[in-house]
């Protein structure tokens, strides 16, 4: 059944760059972890969590819809992928590692992949168009990863072809999908734990290279969390340690040579972040469960504008509305105004 919500309350109003920023709480779901977000132009807004549950709404985030799959109920779904408002795609963390695609706005799904060796972990994927990569924890030294060319109706085991070599005790997060991107014809991967690294691998002329990034790392809970680039060069990983999430020393880099160095901003974010996109070459905006920031001047100064704790970053096609998931069954919503 459809349930409206209204909105339940403006959490801040904060001027920035002769802009402004209203966070808004949008919905609830009580005892529900969303780390999965996706949108579909400017209207269509889908989330998905554990307890195998995923909502979805098709009215910019007013009204909520429930399309979890039948059966998946201990599933804990940590990404999610949206063609248009009829197709979309389910990422599952943990073993058994499973893939649900609908063709019929969440009525129904279909199981497309599954792995049960115990080892396997799945941490998010992305696309860019019809093409998607998923990115799973190292078995035998090697990041797993499949890749689909038909949107996610069939997959590829492309580990042993692809080589993203994992250094001893390194591995991915899951903890809001974007630690892997497909931007143009690179891939990138973001890693942490031991070591943390950024990979670069560009599909058309099959090189791959890997660079250390001296985010926060050496333990477990520490490394990069999520990674986004506006181009082939200039790009920003965020993380941290989420175990120390108010810590915000070496949190959050930049790089203007495709991964290969890194920088510190003047300013750094509020501490831990799990989530970072680019709106704009200039403005961007970063979460994690400390809270949430915006940088209007290409990430070198960040503003926290919430202390509130949320996971994940959904970014409208517009660019005008960024919406936001927790661990807390939370979603909302940033008005962007000009």
């Amino acid at each position: 059944m459809k349930q409206l919500y209204f909105l339940l309350f403006l959490i801040t109003l904060i001027p920035l760059g002769g802009k402004s920023q209203e966070i808004i709480k949008l919905t609830e779901k009580e005892g529900i972890s969303f780390r999965g977000i996706a949108t579909y132009k400017n209207h269509a807004v889908w989330v998905s969590g554990n307890k195998g549950t995923v909502g979805k709404s098709l009215d910019g985030g007013t009204t909520w819809s429930w399309v979890s799959p039948v059966g998946y109920e201990e599933f804990d779904f940590r990404d999610i992928e949206v063609f248009n408002d009829k197709e979309a795609l389910l990422l599952s963390a943990g073993s058994p590692a499973i893939i649900l695609r609908t063709a019929n706005g969440g009525q129904s799904w279909t199981e497309v992949y599954r792995d049960e060796s115990p080892a396997i972990f799945f941490d998010g994927m992305d696309f860019k168009g019809k093409e998607g990569f998923v990115l799973g924890d190292p078995i035998d030294g090697l990041f797993q990863q499949l890749q689909t060319r038909d949107k996610g109706k069939t997959w590829k085991d492309v580990s042993n072809f692809m080589f993203f070599f994992a250094d001893e005790g390194e591995a991915a997060f899951a903890a809001s999908g974007s630690s892997v991107l497909y931007l143009n014809n690179n891939v990138w991967l973001g890693t942490g734990g031991s070591t943390a690294s950024i990979f670069r691998r560009n599909e058309k002329t099959l090189y791959m290279e890997k660079f250390h990034c001296p985010i926060l790392q050496g333990q477990p809970s520490q490394g990069i969390f999520s990674i986004d680039f506006i181009n082939d060069k200039t790009g920003i990983a965020v993380g941290g340690d989420y175990m120390d999430d108010q810590n915000k020393s070496n949190v959050v880099l930049l790089t203007y040579d495709g991964g290969e160095n890194w920088i510190a901003p003047t300013t750094s974010t509020g501490g831990f972040r799990s989530a970072v996109k680019y709106i704009t070459a200039d403005l961007l905006i970063a979460t994690g469960t400390s809270g949430t920031d915006i940088s209007s001047d290409g990430g070198k100064n960040w503003n926290t504008i919430s202390t509130a704790s949320y996971n994940s970053i959904a970014l409208s096609k517009s660019g005008r509305h960024a919406f936001l998931t927790g661990s807390n069954g939370d979603i909302a919503k940033i008005i962007f105004k000009k």
